[in-house]
């Protein structure tokens, strides 16, 4: 699951048009880049305060992250195999069209649209609301006031067509880099070491039930690697350079992930980790005071208000896409103006995610609840993806594999038990937004049930 989605297009509009196409242009220090970017968000301050109260143990919980960059790195490999094999800028929904067909397809568009991606935009306003309380509280339901309100307005002004240029996203960019060095650099140097701070192990057996929910909050922030599927078309040096990328973009944000938690484990503890709403704030606090809290809250703010818009903006695209390749939600496939882009789209992902928001008015935390909500879908889709590997060199096995991952069928069959065991335990040891996230997929079903014929308007591209 991706908290800092640069999510891509269901199905590519240039690939649909004469000759025109994703031109190869990405070097590997480009696609590095691009991943980090993605996979590197505002959920790495939010997230290790969960997964601290899940294992209660500073050795433990820098195991899981470092377990949770093994997993990524596992599924890196694997996704390198796909892109290099089926470069589409239509990604999973590709590989899921390739191997089992339009109908699962549409599932998979189905659940972006209603689980996925809202719930991702639902996310990362709850860490701008929890951030931005921090600053200025207005109540009980502070964050997810301000989380609405964030949804609200970011959808506005994509309906206006009034976007953030590339200039501003780098800056924005640089400004969540410079949260996370800020962090890290605070953390090691300039708090006084927490009274609890412990690299200890906890036993295993005291930790079962949880080290599941653990592993499901870190890898849904290291989620987005996969986003390398979306531009495997494009990289201009040669499709095996993908898996180097894929590779070192894996190693990077491990070693980030790593330094930022032993930078809160230093200052907080374990406890004082576990027990923070915003862990980032909760350290600068300790270092700085109240001018520190205001620093990092606005920085932090400032990633999740980005990256949100991000995902509004591209998400909408999906579902456009949805609309103009399935006839059932052909009034997502309306582009009203070139200026306005998808209106239809962003209003109904706008409704959806507001719903999803309130959710925090009836939850301890809106934030693991939307966890709850987005992750057995993710997991459900990534396994699935996982399987689509076996299921392709079956299906097309003289197809040039200019990369193949190394041990098969060993990796990718520790791919899938990884992504069925997390899609296990965020189904037995989260709350009741897990079960809501599985009635919303049960609906797309349903929808293909009551009608067989649903169907594409267009046949993906074989290329």
């Amino acid at each position: 699951m991706k908290l800092n989605q640069g999510e891509v297009q269901i199905s590519v509009k240039k690939q649909t048009s004469g000759n025109s196409g994703p031109k190869r242009v990405l070097g590997p220090a480009d696609a590095i880049a691009l991943i980090v970017g993605i996979v590197i968000g505002a959920g790495i301050f939010r997230t290790p305060s969960l997964v601290a109260d899940s294992v209660n143990s500073g050795g433990m919980m820098l195991l899981v992250w470092l377990f949770g960059g093994i997993v990524s790195l596992i599924g890196a490999l694997c996704y390198a195999e796909l892109t290099t094999t089926f470069p589409n800028t239509g990604g999973d929904y590709h590989f899921l069209m390739r191997a089992f067909g339009k109908k699962t397809a549409f599932l998979f568009a189905w659940a972006r649209m209603s689980v996925i991606q809202t719930g991702s935009i639902a996310l990362l306003s709850f860490i701008f609301g929890d951030y931005v309380s921090q600053i200025y509280s207005i109540g009980e339901y502070s964050s997810v006031i301000y989380a609405g309100i964030i949804v609200f307005l970011l959808t506005v002004i994509n309906i206006l067509g009034v976007h953030m240029g590339s200039g501003a996203q780098k800056v924005l960019t640089t400004l969540e880099v410079l949260g996370i060095l800020i962090i890290i650099i605070v953390g090691l140097f300039f708090v006084p070491g927490a009274a609890d701070v412990s690299f200890s192990f906890t036993p295993i057996s005291e930790v079962e039930n949880s080290l599941g929910l653990a592993m499901v909050f870190v890898l849904l922030t290291f989620g987005g690697w996969n986003e390398a599927a979306y531009i495997s078309a494009e990289m201009r040096t040669g499709r095996k350079k993908m898996a180097g990328a894929l590779i070192i973009s894996i190693l990077i944000i491990t070693a980030v992930y790593l330094l930022v938690n032993i930078a809160f484990l230093r200052g907080l503890g374990v406890e004082g980790m576990a027990g923070s709403q915003a862990v980032a704030g909760d350290l600068m606090d300790s270092a700085f005071g109240p001018m520190g809290v205001t620093l990092i809250s606005i920085i932090v703010a400032v990633a999740a208000m980005t990256s949100a818009n991000a995902t509004i903006f591209t998400g909408a695209r999906s579902n456009y896409a949805l609309g103009r390749d399935f006839s059932a939600f052909s009034f997502l496939g309306k582009w009203k103006t070139e200026k306005s882009g998808p209106v239809n789209a962003f209003i109904v992902q706008g409704i959806i995610a507001l719903v999803l928001v309130s959710f925090g008015l009836f939850s301890r935390s809106g934030f693991e609840t939307m966890i709850d909500y987005t992750a057995p879908v993710f997991w459900f889709f990534l396994l699935m993806v996982g399987i689509s590997l076996f299921v392709l060199r079956k299906k097309e096995p003289h197809k040039k594999r200019p990369f193949r991952v190394p041990l098969y069928p060993v990796l990718p069959l520790l791919f899938c038990l990884s992504s069925a065991y997390l899609l296990y335990s965020s189904v037995v040891y989260t709350g009741w937004g897990a079960l809501i996230g599985i009635a919303v997929l049960l609906v797309g079903v349903v929808i293909l049930i009551v009608n067989p014929s649903v169907s594409s308007k267009r046949q993906e591209s074989k290329d």
